[in-house]
C-alpha cells in the first residue's frame, strides 16, 4: 500500500494542502489567475504587434500576477506617433 501511495502522489504534501483549500481561497485563486491571464494576453498582444521579441519572451516566461505586464504596457511599449496636418508631407500637384 505504501508503494502505491508513493507512486500515485499520495505522499506529496502539496497535494493534501491544495485539496484542503477553503472555497474562499479557491475563488480568490481563480480571480487572481483570471486577472493575470487578461493582463498577460494584452501585454503579449502588444509586444508581438510592436515586434518586441525580448519583451514578448520575458512576458511569456515570467509570471508576476500581472505586475510586469502592467509595467510594460504603461512605460515600455512603443508609443504610436500621432501625425498632425502640419507634419504630413505635402504632395506635389501637377
Amino acid at each position: 500500500m505504501v508503494w502505491y501511495q508513493y507512486h500515485m502522489g499520495m505522499n506529496y504534501p502539496g497535494l493534501a494542502a491544495m485539496l484542503a483549500l477553503s472555497p474562499g481561497l479557491m475563488v480568490l485563486f481563480v480571480l487572481v489567475m483570471l486577472w493575470s491571464l487578461v493582463w498577460k494576453g494584452i501585454a503579449l498582444w502588444k509586444a508581438g504587434n510592436n515586434k518586441q521579441l525580448t519583451w514578448f519572451v520575458v512576458l511569456f516566461i515570467v509570471n508576476t500576477v500581472g505586475i510586469l505586464e502592467i509595467v510594460y504596457l504603461v512605460w515600455f511599449q512603443k508609443k504610436k506617433r500621432v501625425v498632425t496636418e502640419e507634419q504630413k508631407p505635402r504632395r506635389k500637384r501637377r
